[in-house]
């Protein structure tokens, strides 16, 4: 029988959290006046301000940024988004 090492290439070395990148940004584009994407990365407080400002202003304001947040959020890198927003907790934009 063979004796292999296993590859260190493709073994993180590190575990980490999942990467909720595209879960967050596809969220914010379609229903961001209601802070959907907000609440799935685990900012509570940003989720209710824009939940709040969404039914004020009827979706106008917290639909726009919703949109722009969405759009941030899928142009970063994986490494980057999870960085800015899942470990350093980055709440707006």
């Amino acid at each position: 029988m063979e004796n292999t090492k296993p590859e260190a290439w493709n073994a993180p070395s590190t575990p980490r959290q999942e990467n909720k990148k595209v879960v967050a940004g596809v969220l914010a584009i379609l229903l961001g006046g209601l802070g959907v994407h907000k609440f799935i990365l685990g900012y509570t407080q940003e989720g209710i301000i824009q939940l709040v400002i969404g039914i004020v202003s009827c979706g106008a304001i917290s639909g726009l940024i919703g949109l722009v947040e969405g759009i941030i959020y899928l142009t970063k890198t994986d490494e980057e988004f999870y960085q800015t927003y899942q470990v350093g907790k980055k709440g707006w934009f």
